[in-house]
């Protein structure tokens, strides 16, 4: 019990500490249960679900524990282990987190978002449009916690301008009742404080004043109303864009590059997932995804009033209108010149996405074909950009010291100092991904994901447009309570022996799974952009699972509407390829090994 105490002074709650314990002992009997080798391998991925859900151990710490766990228990040795946390799908993720470090340096993205504001306007609508197309734009290349925190504060300031301090009066006099009545059932009674004694004695004062301008009180309320209904607008489409922007690019989020890796495990000959082809799959559906969920918040918070386009605007929102406008137009100042850092900084952002794009564009050939045939990747492509980074001077080169020996010879700072990169870069995501990598390895070389999908004979006769709907629906569920880098961990082996028992290409159904991963909009806990908005004070649980649970809806249906329709000629998701043809014969050829190994274990018993 001391020791137990002791953990908890620590900062370890019961239930972590009950979990790390407990866990291990509980799926004990998966051991039993399977073939010795599948059954290892399972206990190991249950193992680290469960704490990935619980979050009793940090993610990137439970990430490690194939390094540990495979190697011990006989599933793999470390030499196949430790390589599946440096892939080159790892390298092509830490590119995009390193060009997103200079990104923020110099405050390129605050110039952006500003600029696309003073482009759409600053009637409400408008607004939320121009944030949540300047949220999904940074997503697209940057994580989406970091765009969140970076477009948040701009938003707070805006919304100053238009409303003044947000007006916390009747929180505080609701805490105030709430306390008064919880003293008074202990039998204990307030002094009024002398602002509330103040108050009261105005209110006394001002009766008559408040019954003639009953009329102006009720005007007052439903201004009230409307600008806590756009604050809560405001609020919410930014992780809203976030979560659909980073669906648009490989690395935008980590399941896409998570999807990527596993690809490459389970089918090596797969090639038709690169950035380019993934671009063109899924930047229409997240610009019309992002057009829907606009219109859906605007209508729902007041942005856009379907009742009264033609009402006039009272005086109160045309002066707070001329402010937005005014501060958008003031922070932009602030910012000054456009300074070389910068003009450097959008000119290498700019080749780092086009030369990711070209590589390899599949309907044409890109500059890969004058290599050798697969010595180039999309990893070598965004390393190359962001190594110039450590480089290039942040300030124009003068020509002057090669041809005056008297000039001084003074160092320039480059883009992005190594330092600055070590303080910006989150790191455990690297872990995390890498441990996703050795998940998958590890099912695939001991057999368990050949045996599950043994076992999915009952959805064999599922028609695959309905499986693409079920599983998008059950995915978007999970990864409400779980982080969407563990969901798509767990579920992508899954869903690549379903789509082999079902003879469609594993695209088909691997594509919806990890998209689907994203679309976590109902509670505050699903993704931390989402937490980041909740924690501003503004929101309750109520209005996110309000405005979440038909953003849910609207992303199932239109991903489903993607995949039947151009993700076909994409993908060339109508046939059963000849790289899921090869593995399905490997499947099953060790499915009845494994069968037999099983019968053999059963006789003896």
């Amino acid at each position: 019990m001391a020791a137990l105490g002791a953990l908890v002074k620590k900062g370890w709650s019961v239930r972590r500490f009950v979990v790390l314990l407990c866990a291990p002992l509980a799926l004990v009997p998966v051991l039993l249960s399977l073939p010795p080798k599948e059954g290892r391998c399972l206990y190991v991925i249950l193992l680290m679900a469960l704490y990935w859900c619980t979050e009793a151990l940090p993610l990137a710490v439970t990430a490690l524990l194939p390094i540990v766990l495979f190697p011990f228990l006989g599933i793999l040795p470390s030499n196949k282990v430790c390589p599946q946390y440096f892939l080159d799908t790892n390298f092509l993720f830490l590119s995009g987190l390193i060009m997103a470090s200079a990104i923020e340096e110099w405050n390129l993205h605050r110039r952006i978002a500003l600029r696309v504001l003073m482009l759409v306007g600053v009637q409400p609508a408008r607004l939320i449009l121009g944030m949540m197309l300047t949220t999904s734009f940074l997503s697209m290349w940057l994580s989406n916690t970091a765009s969140t925190a970076m477009m948040l504060p701009i938003a707070n300031a805006i919304l100053k301008s238009l409303f003044g301090e947000k007006d916390t009066t009747k929180d505080m006099n609701r805490d105030t009742e709430e306390n008064q009545a919880s003293l008074q059932q202990n039998k204990l009674y307030t002094v009024p404080t002398e602002m509330q004694f103040l108050a009261s004695t105005e209110d006394k004062d001002l009766t008559e004043e408040k019954e003639v301008t009953s009329d102006g009180l009720a005007d007052s309320k439903k201004e009230e109303e409307y600008k806590t209904n756009i604050w809560k607008g405001f609020l919410i489409s930014i992780p809203y864009a976030a979560s659909i922007g980073g669906t648009a690019t490989l690395t935008g989020t980590a399941p896409n590059l998570i999807l990527l890796g596993q690809l490459k495990s389970y089918f090596p000959e797969c090639d038709v997932v690169n950035f380019g082809s993934w671009f063109m799959f899924a930047f229409p559906l997240m610009l019309i995804f992002l057009l829907l969920g606009w219109l859906w918040i605007s209508i729902l918070y007041g942005g856009i009033n379907l009742r009264g386009w033609r009402t006039k605007k009272s005086n109160i929102r045309v002066d707070a209108e001329a402010r937005a406008r005014e501060v958008i137009k003031e922070d932009y100042q602030k910012l000054g010149p456009t300074k070389f850092a910068e003009q450097a900084i959008f000119f290498f952002f700019c080749m780092f996405a086009i030369m990711l794009f070209s590589r390899d564009p599949k309907f044409i050939p890109g500059w890969a074909s004058l290599f050798a045939p697969g010595f180039i990747s999309d990893a070598v492509t965004g390393i190359t950009i962001v190594i110039i980074l450590f480089f290039f001077p942040s300030q124009k080169p003068s020509f002057r010291w090669w041809f005056d020996m008297k000039a001084p010879n003074t160092e320039t700072q480059p883009l992005l100092t190594w330092r600055k990169a070590q303080e910006t870069v989150p790191w455990n995501i690297i872990l995390l991904l890498g441990g996703g990598f050795a998940m998958a390895k590890g099912c695939e070389e001991s057999g368990l994901s050949v045996w599950i999908g043994g076992r999915l004979h009952p959805l064999e006769g599922v028609p695959p447009p309905v499986a693409v709907i079920l599983i998008t629906i059950v995915i978007a569920l999970f990864t409400e309570f779980a982080s969407n880098t563990a969901t798509i961990i767990i579920f992508l082996p899954v869903l690549a022996e379903l789509a082999i028992r079902l003879k469609v290409n594993p695209l088909y159904l691997m594509i919806p799974g990890t998209i689907g991963c994203s679309y976590a909009f109902m509670l505050p806990v699903s993704t931390p952009p989402n937490s980041i908005a909740f924690s501003s004070g503004h929101l309750m649980v109520k209005d996110m699972a309000r405005t979440g649970l038909l953003m849910n809806l609207m992303g199932v249906l239109l991903l489903s509407l993607a995949m039947n329709t151009w993700a076909k000629s994409i993908f060339q998701l109508g046939t059963f390829p000849a790289w899921a043809n090869i593995h399905a014969e490997n499947a099953t050829s060790l499915l009845t090994t494994v069968e037999n190994v099983t019968l053999s274990a059963l006789n003896k018993i």
